[in-house]
């Protein structure tokens, strides 16, 4: 899938230059990489036979599908992967190897990683990221409350470090709980030096990794001990929402839904993740289409790495 992943880029910044008139440097500043990649990457293309009069799609990349969906939902980039099954398991893997290679291809220089931590698709893109050699993040923060129940933990601190090894930065933990039993324990917790040393960062977040949920949690987020009761959870359904990111709910319009729950979530809030220069999402599968339109429709999303399956569903 490697290779695939490579020329998937390759023919979009071909797209870029041939297809919409787009110079070197716009393309480079758009995708977050060196001009000097860009003109390797528009000679690869030509040797490849993806560019000779017009932009020639290499088998198992979906040019067509990523537009309808970058033009219906106004994101800028959009990564569909091929996927042989509109399963679970075989969608966040597919996603996780496309992702990896997107990071690989446009992290900066100095790069502040903002990450949530109960994301299994967020954990299969760190599991095919391949050791940087050349450019080096600064810090990889951790943007959503990280403790939770012994037997799964270690996903969301070795999420964050192996992802602060592999890119050669500094892991920032929160060694907290993601969602407090009260506001006034939540307070105590934030009064926790080391807890205000990471959130602090939060503003300086350059780059941000999410997943998406629907309103129902994962299997790891349910495991973790870092959700809802079965009643909060309803009557945020009741309320309209119908996803979350880091544990923020969000309609089918995009518009936060807030209630008394938010004030026990311990991890970055929806307007501040807006905030960050660009936001990568992760997700794909039948049961979070919805929750990816409304994430999408928050305006916070700057690039979507999903499946063919839910790209087809998002396009209409």
């Amino acid at each position: 899938m490697g290779r695939i992943n490579e020329l998937r880029l390759i023919a979009r910044v071909a797209q870029m230059y041939h297809g919409e008139g787009k110079r070197q440097a716009e393309i480079a500043e758009h995708l977050r990489m060196s001009q000097a990649t860009v003109s390797r990457m528009l000679k690869r293309a030509e040797q490849e036979d993806i560019v000779r009069t017009t932009v020639i799609p290499p088998p198992g990349t979906f040019t067509e599908l990523e537009a309808a969906v970058r033009e219906r939902f106004g994101v800028g980039e959009v990564i569909v992967v091929d996927c042989t099954e509109d399963r679970e398991g075989a969608i966040m893997a597919r996603i996780g190897e496309g992702a990896a290679h997107f990071l690989e291809a446009t992290l900066q220089p100095d790069e502040i990683i903002g990450v949530s931590s109960w994301s299994q698709t967020v954990l299969r893109m760190v599991d095919n990221i391949h050791p940087s050699k050349t450019t080096r993040a600064k810090y990889v923060v951790q943007t959503l409350g990280g403790m939770g129940d012994p037997s799964v933990q270690t996903h969301a601190t070795q999420l964050t470090t192996r992802l602060a090894r592999l890119t050669g930065a500094e892991p920032r933990l929160l060694p907290v709980q993601g969602v407090a039993a009260s506001p006034e324990a939540k307070a105590v917790m934030l009064a926790d030096p080391f807890v205000r040393e990471t959130m602090d960062l939060f503003g300086a977040i350059t780059l941000a990794i999410i997943g998406i949920g629907a309103v129902e949690p994962s299997e790891l987020l349910a495991r973790s001990g870092n959700i809802f009761s079965r009643a909060e959870l309803s009557a945020l359904t009741d309320a309209g929402a119908v996803g979350d990111m880091s544990l923020r709910f969000f309609d089918l319009r995009g518009q936060p839904v807030r209630t008394p729950l938010d004030g026990r979530v311990i991890g970055m809030p929806l307007d501040e993740l807006a905030r960050v220069p660009r936001v990568m999402a992760l997700a794909g599968g039948a049961a979070k289409t919805l929750a990816i339109m409304g994430a999408l429709r928050t305006g916070a999303i700057d690039v979507l790495v999903t499946d063919r399956f839910t790209a087809a569903r998002l396009a209409g």
